[in-house]
């Protein structure tokens, strides 16, 4: 009968076929993989979106759509992942893995054809990044429980191993395909997601079928309502603290920021009660008494938090300092930015699916608890060279990074994945998915309020001095030196003359003689200006990822060795794995 069905589905390997898990891994690894380059892809294409669409980004009534074009996807993608990770265990993972193909491939066809410009153009490219992240979402949040149902136990680490490092390093790879493309057209940023978009499509609903097993119940709309809108609040208003508020150069102490931060919390301790009480709930947080779970997800957290605060202050670093000083002009940066980092991006490839493989025989533990120390060293070390460095220093300490990130990466998700019963899969790969996706977007508050902070003690007297040595005014050089370091920060990061972008509106720079506006605009000037106040953010920033990856450490090593929950159908501790346990398991398979 399940050969019949498979083949009036039409797919080409019934479950029990020996090729199924390879086609399960290709399919959720291309899935992966553009649901993430996706994610960062605009990150370094920003700049010439905005002039695609003949937007200042820097305008102070235009900064909403820069952070929503940063964060939009993001957002979304982890508010959106564990809600459809429950449906996949009650309507089939497959079913909602293939209707994120589709979204996702309709939004990015969507996205290439603006038909506006200005605020307009910027807010359809933001209404359909955020349906493209429901697409991104449901691939997200079931592609690796569709990889723990298709895999033997002692296969899924490799399996989730390449699946994972496709993950990180689809972030990392979109910078390099966004700085690409967007030296070509604006376009291109999107339309090159649509074959692949298509072709997984296509492919998915014609190999892919159901052979896990399902939660079945209905759906918990309160339990979604409470956790969508407590996440949202809490991501937004994190998002929004990094923007200036009065006379203070960070909105922290905004009434709204500090209310959505604090009612985000609120509603989520709720959350956690309602679902404790509830016959259906969207997520079983009692899966948090499994300590492989529990602890592998506060290490997935911390890592991606770190992961993501070093991504976007490498990126600033590159673009703001080092690239200018070597002869790259601003507006190439972006593109320099994404191959320079290449290193980080090997490290991952190389690192996550070997070490998946061998936790597969000695357990998540070692690697897990190995990588993010060898993280938190590069951290310190990248805190000892000079701000303008010795490349090959920075690529062997970033391709260190890229290893250790790659070693803890896919034991951790293997463990957690192999430590819940079959028919929750679905719920903890969306939880494992949020708490990930989570981490970067609080990445993006925390580092860049940590920079700002490090910033605001000395760039303000270095900026005056630096102005009224080149003739600026002391009034106007006041005015600029108390201009909140953001707007220098997110220029850096758009690949846009700072000081250009800051002077230029004014028409300062056309009263200067040409040798002082040369020199103000000039490769060497701003990044030599911010060199030290930097230096002291990076020193902030570098100590409290190091700190966040020592944390995920231990949490790592407390997650245990060598797990297995063999349990179908209800929620245990899982326990250490036995050979009769595995070979049970694999019978199962």
């Amino acid at each position: 009968m399940a050969e019949k069905a498979t083949r009036e589905r039409g797919a080409m390997f019934s479950k029990d076929h020996p090729k199924y898990k390879w086609v399960a891994l290709s399919n959720t690894t291309l899935g992966m993989l553009m649901v993430t380059i996706n994610s960062s892809i605009v990150l370094i294409s920003l700049p010439a979106i905005f002039k695609g669409i003949q937007l200042n980004p820097l305008e102070p009534g235009n900064v909403s759509y820069l952070l929503w074009m940063l964060m939009g996807f993001i957002l979304v993608t982890a508010v959106l992942t564990m809600t459809f990770g429950r449906l996949g265990d009650i309507y089939g993972r497959v079913k909602i893995y293939n209707m994120g193909f589709v979204i996702f491939t309709l939004a990015a066809i969507a996205l290439v054809f603006d038909p506006f410009l200005a605020g307009q153009g910027a807010l359809w490219l933001i209404g359909w990044r955020v349906v493209q992240a429901v697409g991104g979402a449901m691939i997200f949040a079931n592609s690796t429980a569709i990889l723990t149902d298709a895999f033997p136990a002692n296969k899924r680490g490799m399996a989730i191993g390449i699946n994972q490092i496709a993950a990180i390093a689809g972030s990392f790879l979109g910078l390099l395909i966004g700085g690409v493309l967007a030296t070509i057209d604006w376009h291109l940023i999107f339309l090159v997601s649509v074959p692949f978009g298509i072709l997984g499509t296509i492919w998915s609903f014609k190999s892919l079928h159901e052979v896990g097993q399902r939660n079945p119940g209905k759906v918990d709309i309160p339990g979604n309502v409470l956790f969508a809108v407590g996440l949202i609040s809490l991501l937004t208003g994190i998002t929004y603290g990094i923007q200036p508020y009065g006379d203070s150069s960070m909105g922290w102490t905004n009434p709204w920021v500090l209310g959505a931060i604090i009612g985000g919390i609120a509603l989520l301790v709720i959350f956690v009660f309602v679902e404790l009480h509830h016959k259906d709930p969207l997520f079983n947080v009692r899966l948090f008494a499994i300590k492989a779970f529990a602890f592998g997800n506060v290490a997935g957290l911390l890592a991606a938090i770190s992961r993501g605060g070093m991504q976007f202050m490498l990126i600033i670093w590159l673009q703001g300092i080092w690239l200018p000083l070597h002869g790259f002009s601003y507006e190439s940066t972006p593109l320099w930015a994404g191959i320079y980092l290449l290193p980080l991006t090997v490290g991952f490839l190389i690192s996550g699916p070997l070490s998946g493989t061998l936790s597969d025989k000695f357990g998540a533990r070692t690697f897990a608890v190995g990588g993010l120390l060898l993280v938190a060293a590069t951290f310190v070390a990248l805190l000892l060279i000079p701000v303008n460095f010795n490349y090959g220093i920075f690529a062997v300490l970033t391709f260190l990074n890229g290893v250790g990130s790659g070693m803890f990466a896919a034991p951790n998700r293997t463990a957690i994945m192999n430590s819940v019963p079959a028919n929750q899969r679905g719920a903890a790969s969306g939880m494992t998915g949020t708490f990930q996706n989570a981490g970067n977007s609080l990445s993006i508050g925390i580092f860049f309020s940590l920079m700002i902070v490090g910033l605001a003690a000395t760039l303000p007297s270095a900026m005056y001095d630096g102005l009224t040595a080149h003739g600026i005014t002391t009034e106007i050089a006041n005015q600029v030196a108390a201009t909140p370091p953001v707007g220098s920060l997110f220029a850096a990061f758009l690949g846009y003359n700072p000081i250009e972008s800051i002077l230029g509106p004014t028409g300062v720079l056309n009263s200067l003689s040409p040798a002082n506006a040369a020199a103000l605009t000039g490769q060497t000037f701003f990044p030599q200006l911010i060199s030290d106040a930097f230096h002291s953010g990076l020193v902030i920033v570098f100590t409290a990822a190091a700190v966040l990856s020592v944390l995920g450490a231990i949490a790592s090593f407390f997650a245990g060795g060598k797990y297995m929950n063999t349990d179908t159908g209800s929620v245990k501790t899982a326990k250490r794995a036995e050979p009769s346990d595995l070979a049970a398991e694999l019978s199962d398979v």
